[in-house]
C-alpha cells in the first residue's frame, strides 16, 4: 500500500485533558492510498503524569458519500511499555472517547480488532501516522535533528 497523508485536511487543535486538567493536542487527517480515500484519523497527544503517550483512532472504509455503515474504528496507544526501551502500539477500543458521531461507524472493542481482517490495513495507518504527522513524531520520539537523527541526550 502507498499511503499519504492528506496534508490539506489536516488540523491541530489544543485541549484540556479530562482526566488530569493538562493541555494536550490532538491532530486528525485523512489517508489516501493513491487518490483514493482510505481512512481519517484523529491522534491525541497527552502528557499524563510526564508519561508521553498518543492515543490513535483510525477510521477505515468508503469516503466521499453521507453513509458510513461500511466504517469501523480501531483504537491504539503508543507509549511507553513495560519491559521496552522504545515507545510501543497496543491495540485498544476504538473511539472510546469519541462521541456518537456516525462517522466512526462500528467501533472495535480491542478483541474484536484483534481478529478483524482489516486489522493489518490499521497498522499501516498507524506506522504512516508515526512516521509522517510532525505532531505525532515529535510527541512519540522527540525533536529530530535535520539530517533525520536523533539529538545525543
Amino acid at each position: 500500500m502507498n499511503l499519504t497523508i492528506d496534508e490539506s485536511s489536516r488540523q491541530v487543535r489544543e485541549f484540556v485533558c479530562q482526566c488530569c486538567n493538562t493541555p494536550a493536542d490532538r491532530t486528525w487527517a485523512n489517508i489516501y492510498e493513491g487518490h483514493t480515500a482510505l481512512a481519517a484519523y484523529f491522534a491525541s497527544c497527552y502528557h499524563h503524569n510526564g508519561v508521553h503517550e498518543v492515543w490513535i483512532d483510525a477510521i477505515l472504509g468508503s469516503w466521499g458519500h453521507d453513509r458510513f455503515d461500511d466504517h469501523i474504528t480501531f483504537g491504539c496507544r503508543v507509549g511507553p511499555v513495560v519491559g521496552s526501551p522504545t515507545p510501543a502500539a497496543t491495540l485498544v477500543n476504538g473511539g472510546e472517547v469519541a462521541g456518537d458521531s456516525p462517522i466512526f461507524g462500528r467501533k472495535l472493542s480491542r478483541e474484536e480488532g484483534l481478529s478483524h481482517p482489516r486489522l493489518s490495513e490499521f497498522w499501516q495507518v498507524v506506522d504512516l501516522i508515526l512516521e509522517q504527522d510532525d505532531l505525532v513524531r515529535r510527541h512519540v520520539y522527540g525533536p529530530v535533528a535535520q539530517d533525520g537523527a536523533q539529538p545525543a541526550e
